[in-house]
């Protein structure tokens, strides 16, 4: 009987610890699992940080060609005013921002001024003409202007059609902007990683050039 008694008190003990060591292991599961989310949240920050907001950028004294991309921000102002320091004797802009017709840059001594409406009207149909455009007149470098969540992406499509050295220089957004752009940027560089890899090559007559208004030199 006592004998009984004895290993039931045993049995009570050994799974009275397991249940205690159970408790203990539940909080610390927890605290893992929480420090692992913030870890990760802790990179994706870190990575947007360096990719959408603080790319970096920059350009040399002179480049074949300045390359306004369509978009949010004052980038003509941007553009033009690397025309006017003459930076680079060509300056294509890209007209598609928010349907077509969006403004060219006005005429400036010492400098080609070539507008067009990217065909299709996204960053790959712009690439696609500056690379077009590249081709015909020899480049061998080009700033885009542009903002810095489409830096990355920009570089990256533009590579892919261009392949001399290629630089950037962007201009601010509103704070309004940031959020949807942020977002947006994210969603437009993985679509470019992983489903638009390689320059469309287009045919010629299919390219982007809706209306090319050059300044002759």
């Amino acid at each position: 009987m006592r004998g009984d008694l004895g290993r039931t008190q045993l049995k009570s003990e050994i799974q009275g610890t397991r249940g205690a060591a159970g408790r203990r292991r539940g909080p610390l599961r927890g605290r893992r699992a929480f420090i692992a989310v913030m870890a990760l949240v802790a990179v994706f920050v870190l990575v947007t940080a360096r990719v959408l907001v603080w790319p970096a950028q920059g350009m040399p004294a002179r480049v074949d060609a300045i390359v306004m991309l369509a978009g949010p921000g004052d980038r003509l102002a941007v553009a033009t005013r690397l025309a006017r320091e003459h930076r680079a004797p060509v300056l294509v802009v890209s007209q598609g921002w928010q349907g077509y017709g969006g403004p060219c840059a006005p005429a400036m001594p010492g400098v080609k001024v070539i507008c067009f409406d990217p065909n299709p009207g996204n960053t790959r149909g712009e690439a696609e003409f500056a690379g077009q455009l590249a081709k015909r007149y020899g480049w061998r470098s080009v700033v885009l202007v542009t903002t810095p969540t489409q830096d990355t992406r920009a570089r990256l499509i533009v590579n892919r059609c261009f392949s001399g050295s290629i630089y950037v220089v962007t201009t601010s957004l509103s704070w309004g902007d940031w959020p949807y752009q942020v977002t947006y940027g994210w969603g437009a560089l993985l679509k470019a990683l992983v489903l638009q890899r390689a320059c469309l090559r287009q045919h010629p007559g299919r390219g982007g050039q809706r209306r090319c208004e050059p300044v002759p030199l």
